[in-house]
This record gives structure tokens, sequence and C-alpha cells, in this order.
């Protein structure tokens, strides 16, 4: 009888602890998309004093500060992840075209307040491009789990759901970095 309790208790300790790393990945990942969130309001937070720099320059390109202005108000807003990703690639769009206005004033691109802009939100777009590595391993790790056995069965059994990778739209000009040129 010993025996018996001997397998009874591996195989729950052995539940528990794939139970147990499921939960780990799961919140690595909360962990790794939150960490997108911080690097996307540290840029929502930039934008309105960008754009208000470009206005004293160059108000009469108020159609592309608007924009600019529009498509920071429909990411903010975004709800499901693939709303996210389409608004945060248009977004990036729009900043290139401000970015684009910008060159045709040379008295705003040698403004100190727009360069330390500009040069925060190159920081800020590196680190968003960071933190989308970390968060697209960290899914891709826990989907991994979530489709290996026996964990599998641990994942259904709780409901675990598959995450989606934070991906950037590579064939239009959305999938380009912006660019900073002094």
């Amino acid at each position: 009888m010993p025996i018996f309790w001997i397998v009874i208790i591996v195989l729950v300790a052995g539940a528990i602890m794939l139970y147990n790393g499921l939960i780990r990945s799961k919140t690595r990942v909360d962990e790794a998309w939150s960490d997108i969130e911080v690097q996307l309001k540290r840029r929502y937070d930039l934008i309105p004093n960008l754009v208000e720099t470009v206005k004293g320059y160059a108000g009469q390109e108020s159609s592309v500060l608007e924009n600019v202005t529009k498509a920071r108000t429909m990411a903010m807003n975004a709800g499901s992840m693939q709303e996210k990703l389409k608004d945060e690639n248009a977004l990036s769009g729009t900043l290139k075209s401000l970015f684009a206005v910008a060159e045709s004033y040379p008295d705003l691109k040698s403004n100190q307040n727009f360069l330390k802009l500009q040069g925060d939100l190159t920081d800020t777009e590196d680190k968003i491009q960071a933190s989308r590595r970390f968060y697209n391993g960290t899914v891709r790790d826990y989907n991994t789990k979530l489709q290996t056995v026996p964990t599998n069965i641990f994942a259904n059994t709780f409901s675990f759901k598959v995450r989606e990778f934070f991906d950037i739209d590579e064939k239009g000009a959305e999938g380009q970095p912006v660019q900073v040129k002094f």
C-alpha cells in the first residue's frame, strides 16, 4: 500500500508543478505586456509636446498635426491586441510624416526643445522595440508550453489560452523605424 501512496503523491506533485509552471509563464507574458504598455504611455505623453512644438513653427501643416493627434487617440483607446497593433502601426506612420514635415523647417530642426523631444521619442521607440521582442519571446515560450504534452492537458482543463504576438506590419511603411534626421 505505501507504493500506491507514493505514486499518488508523485502524480499530485507533478500536476501541481505543471499548473504552477503555466501560471508562472502566464504571469511573465502579462509582465512583458505591461512593459510594452509603459513604453507606449511614455510615447503617448511625448506626442502632445512634440505636436505643440511643431505647431509653433509649422502651423500651416495642420492636417499632419491633426492626423498625429487622431492616431495617438486611437492607439490609446484600442481594445483588442489586433486593434492595438493596427493603431500603433498607424501612429508610427503619422509620426514619420510629422518628422518629414519638420525637415522643411530649418528653425524647427534647430530648436532645442524639438531636438530633445525627437531624441526622447527615438529612445522610446527603441524601448518599445526591445519590449516587443521580450514580450514575443515570452509569448512564444508560453504558447509552446500550452501545446506540449502533458502540459497541454492541464492548459485545456484550466482554460489557459494561446496569446497573440505583438508584431509590426513589415509590408508597409509602418514596419520601418521612425527616421530622425538632423
